[in-house]
């Protein structure tokens, strides 16, 4: 693709994002999208930690899970749903997080999908790896709506 149409995808990719009110609510960013890689940027902010102030694992795993469908979604197209993932926690997150998907491969109808989540570590300004996972997207069957 051209850089343009790269921007005008990532326009898109983005208004499918703000039409998500938790994508909203947490303040997510899709920052790279399209040829099969996906990057979202989730801020740290006091209301996504949790009681030991690390980034809530929960929060970790929507971005594993968003960034998995926006890679998949940049192969197989906007109807798509996550058809199962999993997540590793390596570490807590003390920053502001970057999830990086990229499709390992795909067919017409899934794709599979692996993502790393790292941290912006406060103490020492350094990025390192929080979390991991792997996801299969699945386009939607509209005839069986």
């Amino acid at each position: 693709m051209s850089d343009e149409a790269d921007a005008i995808a990532l326009d898109v990719a983005n208004r499918i994002l703000a039409a998500q009110p938790f994508s909203v609510l947490i303040g997510a960013k899709l920052t790279q999208f399209g040829g099969g890689t996906a990057r979202i940027e989730v801020p740290f902010e006091p209301q996504l930690l949790q009681q030991n102030g690390f980034l809530h694992g929960g929060v970790l795993a929507y971005a594993i899970d968003n960034a998995i469908s926006f890679a998949g979604g940049s192969v197989l197209g906007p109807s798509i749903l996550t058809a199962g993932m999993t997540v590793a926690y390596h570490r807590p997150a003390r920053g502001p997080i970057l999830a990086e998907a990229t499709v390992i491969t795909a067919t017409r109808s899934s794709a599979a999908v692996r993502c790393e989540v790292s941290a912006l570590d406060d103490r020492t300004g350094e990025r390192v790896i929080v979390a991991s996972g792997h996801g299969t997207i699945a386009l939607i069957d509209r005839g069986a709506e």
